[in-house]
């Protein structure tokens, strides 16, 4: 095939993916399975061919990811129930005073944000934040905006969560190097979110009705998490203790970290060096720290093993989904490979004269804004430009550093998100 009919085929393949999910509303697995096998086949790769390239993508994303994201939801999901994400927030918010309140839910967004989904987060702590805005009698919005943006930078940025695990994974990014330059990026980024929120909140905001009781008739010293009723026959417990929280939240953080930079100083091949890679792989960090979490909150708080079991059990059904897309977007990734699209791609991108971390942002941003979802912008993104960042042969540190240009596309391509907070409120009301 010709350049131009395999960059054809590769446009008419993003706007067939945008076409199904915006138009057509077909979920993001089917949408990526039937663009690669028309893409494919567009580009003229062989009948006997797609099959294996298709298995091949899907088990080289998965193979690294599956484990991590699913360990993450497991942590976050025992965090939930345990009602650490109050404790958290209700901390914070003691220990920064009246005046500092907004940054105090900064800091405590940041934090949920690393183990809880999002959605997951904002439901549990918007009673919360009703009950301090009815406390304080100011706008909710004072309150609400810091903290929301802050869980979804750490959501964009940051593994264990979904896209920048897939987008890691398909680019050979190594998640320690990613933290160590993550982290702070992040904390900069929430706290320039903070003060933005800061002065976008100093006019009145008129309310709905249905939200205006909600705040007046919600106490956040009251609210509880409402455990779910499958599960949650769990014993009273008096709640988590906040460096506990903290702990458990940044115990894997540390891990891997620390065995990414013990690696760099260790002599290669040395069984010192051996043992830092495992303890550091995000398998091991994250292992302990759910069979940690596992003990600390609830086994030591009356929770028996079968209970454990069931608490941790429930978060795979919710993450099986994302899990999934993360894999189909490495077969769409693939199939650019294999087609030789990739390198067609690499060749026209280059000269656009843009630096490939600025391409990595744009291209994540406007996919993020045209079709809304995270996963789906971070892992196309990834595999459109896979190609070509293999060709660069770049660093450990140029790689982290890619992937987080791709987490912070995303973080701008902000389009749905005020309609997904508003659902969040729906839900909470309910």
């Amino acid at each position: 095939m010709t350049p131009m009919v395999l960059l054809a085929s590769a446009i008419a393949g993003i706007v067939l993916m945008l076409v199904l999910i915006i138009r057509f509303k077909l979920h993001p697995i089917l949408t990526l399975l039937i663009v690669s096998m028309f893409v494919a086949l567009f580009a003229g790769m062989s009948a006997a061919k797609i099959v294996p390239a298709i298995e091949a993508g899907m088990g080289k994303t998965l193979g690294h990811i599956a484990i991590i994201i699913a360990l993450g939801a497991m942590i976050g999901k025992i965090v939930e129930i345990s009602g650490g994400a109050q404790v958290l927030a209700r901390d914070l918010i003691a220990r920064f005073g009246d005046r500092r309140v907004p940054l105090a839910l900064t800091l405590a967004g940041f934090l949920i944000g690393i183990p809880v989904f999002f959605e997951v987060g904002v439901i549990m702590v918007m009673p919360l934040l009703y009950g301090v805005s009815n406390v304080t009698r100011r706008s909710l919005m004072v309150f609400a905006l810091p903290m929301c943006a802050a869980m979804l930078t750490v959501h964009s940025f940051l593994p264990p969560h979904p896209g920048p695990a897939a987008a890691a994974a398909q680019i050979g990014a190594n998640m320690g190097r990613i933290l160590a330059f993550g982290v702070p990026i992040t904390l900069l980024v929430c706290g320039a979110g903070a003060l933005i929120a800061q002065r976008m909140t100093r006019r009145e905001f008129t309310y709905a009705p249905d939200i205006r009781s909600a705040i007046s008739g919600c106490e956040g010293e009251t609210f509880k998490a409402e455990p779910e009723s499958s599960i949650h026959a769990l014993p009273l417990a008096e709640p988590p203790g906040f460096w506990l929280i903290v702990g458990l939240i940044l115990l894997p953080i540390v891990l891997i970290m620390l065995g990414t930079m013990l690696s760099i100083f260790l002599p290669s091949g040395s069984s010192y060096a051996g043992t830092a890679h495992l303890i550091g792989s995000p398998i091991t960090a994250l292992l302990l720290d759910t069979l940690l979490a596992g003990y600390t909150l609830g086994l030591r708080r009356g929770w028996s093993f079968e209970q454990v079991s069931t608490v941790i059990g429930s978060a795979v059904p919710g993450v099986a989904m994302v899990i999934l897309i993360a894999g189909c977007g490495g077969v769409f990734g693939n199939i650019l490979v294999e087609s030789g699209i990739g390198h067609v791609i690499s060749d026209m991108l280059r000269t656009t004269g843009l630096p490939v971390l600025a391409l990595a942002f744009i291209l994540s941003m406007i996919l993020r804004a045209v079709q809304g979802s995270t996963t789906v912008a971070l892992v196309t993104t990834a595999g459109i430009l896979g190609p070509m960042i293999s060709e660069m042969h770049a660093s450990p540190n140029q790689l982290a550093l890619l992937a987080l240009a791709m987490g912070g596309g995303r973080t701008i391509g902000v389009s749905c998100e005020r309609r997904r907070v508003l659902d969040l409120h729906k839900t909470v009301r309910n």
